[in-house]
């Protein structure tokens, strides 16, 4: 059975289907109690939130607004603290701010946070000096301290990443409303970047051009109370992994009689479990909530137009949006047939760049990273290439931080192999920290203004 000949979609029928990449819990009634606990509790946003992002996704399909998410690769539940998320979320109000200005439109903000506490594994099990045990799968499956207690899957995790996300988007919520995320404080941020950056000169010339168009805004009268200028819209995305979860925080919407994830804004589907006839695809094609997937260089052009037909029956623009993953050294070669189909077939899609995952690899120091100039060049190949083929460049997908990690090499201050293990922080993948996801967006707003 597909999900394609099971029209009828219930929030439970992905059981029916094959599910990759879930836990083996010890105890079933355990997990039953939980997520009948979950079941009761609020939803974390709300559909019409789901909506508003939808519509804006649906510019970017056309070019009209830029989609920037970014965030950390596996969210720590020792990491929820507020420091920790507002340093994010500063970060990507400063990206925002450079990217709006140079690209001329709006910006949609959002975050790899709240949420993204689970993930996936190339194997069940991890054996480390001989001794065998289950492969840590993210804080709201289990922890990941080598001992037989920390790796066995906990169902309460669960409900403690249920409360972890909503104390995040408390504070989110109440930073983006409250004058944190104000244009002039913002651009106060990236004058201060500009002013100790090494590559500082460079980016002088445009932080200068959006300071003059504040103050022109302020000649003319627009008070930084307007809630434009004093407010700002942040959402939430996390990778749709562990089902149980997400059907428990999955409501019908009492306006529309529709039914909405009500876990996140955003969910993605990963390049391990995109199956066509998986649980995965099963249960995201019946939720209401803008969906995206991520695609490697492997991909079959005939499987994604499959999963595109199930996602997306009614093509509607603002529904899908497809995360190109390829790696620097493949990109050239796999991103055009993949755009040139996609474009004979008239989807609409909005086309995002995750240029972290396919670039990493392992310093002479054990150390996962990636390079600072891998990451350009697959955005600038993904740039190029979008243009030449007559494709939009719609977002920018990044696995970043606002803490000063040492994680990622190169940058304006040229990160080496031997500095990462200063402050190599990530339970998970290598991110880029302030500096150089504030780079990166400098970089993009001169692709996007020549």
């Amino acid at each position: 059975m597909t999900p394609t000949e099971h029209k009828n979609w219930t929030k439970s029928s992905w059981q029916k289907f094959t599910a990759l990449q879930q836990p083996t819990w010890p105890d079933q009634e355990a997990v039953d109690k939980v997520l009948t606990n979950l079941a009761l509790l609020p939803p974390l946003v709300f559909a019409g939130e789901i909506r508003s992002l939808k519509q804006l996704l649906a510019k970017a399909v056309t070019g009209d607004a830029f989609l920037l998410q970014g965030g950390d690769c596996s969210e720590n539940f020792a990491q929820v603290t507020a420091p920790n998320i507002r340093e994010t979320l500063k970060v990507l109000l400063q990206m925002a701010v450079v990217l709006t200005y140079a690209g001329g439109k709006p910006v949609i903000k959002v975050g790899r946070i709240a949420g993204q506490f689970a993930k996936p594994r190339s194997s069940d099990t991890e054996i480390i000096d001989g001794v065998e045990l289950p492969s840590y799968r993210g804080d709201m499956v289990n922890s990941a301290e080598f001992t037989p207690e920390s790796r066995n899957p906990n169902p309460k995790f669960m409900l403690k990443g249920y409360n972890m996300a909503a104390s995040t988007l408390n504070l989110l919520r109440a930073f983006t409303r409250g004058g944190f995320g104000s244009l002039q404080r913002v651009q106060a941020w990236n004058q201060e970047f500009v002013a100790h950056s090494p590559m500082g000169r460079s980016y002088d010339r445009l932080a200068k051009q959006i300071s003059h168009a504040i103050r022109f805004m302020e000649t003319i009268g627009i008070s930084s109370e307007a809630p434009q200028i004093h407010q700002t819209e942040l959402f939430t995305s996390h990778e749709a992994l562990l089902l149980q979860y997400e059907e428990a925080m999955t409501r019908m919407d009492s306006i529309t009689g529709d039914w909405y994830d009500c876990s996140a804004h955003m969910l993605w589907i990963g390049e391990r479990t995109r199956q066509v006839d998986g649980a995965h695809i099963e249960f995201l094609r019946g939720v209401h909530n803008p969906i995206g997937l991520k695609l490697g260089p492997t991909y079959d052009i005939d499987n994604v137009k499959r999963i595109i037909d199930v996602i997306n029956p009614d093509n509607e623009p603002g529904r899908l949006t497809i995360i190109t993953r390829l790696g620097m050294k493949k990109v050239e070669k796999a991103l055009p047939p993949l755009l040139r189909e996609m474009k004979k077939e008239g989807f609409n899609i909005v086309w995002s760049c995750d240029p972290m995952h396919a670039n990493t690899y392992t310093a002479k120091s054990g150390h996962k990273t990636r390079n600072f100039n891998d990451i350009l060049s697959e955005i600038t190949c993904f740039f190029e290439t979008h243009w030449s083929e007559g494709t939009v460049p719609g977002g920018i997908h990044l696995e970043m931080t606002g803490n000063n990690v040492t994680e990622c090499t190169g940058g304006a201050h040229n990160i080496v192999d031997e500095e990462l293990a200063e402050n190599y922080m990530t339970s998970c993948d290598p991110r880029l920290n302030a500096e150089q996801s504030l780079e990166v967006a400098f970089q993009i707003a001169d692709m996007i203004r020549s």
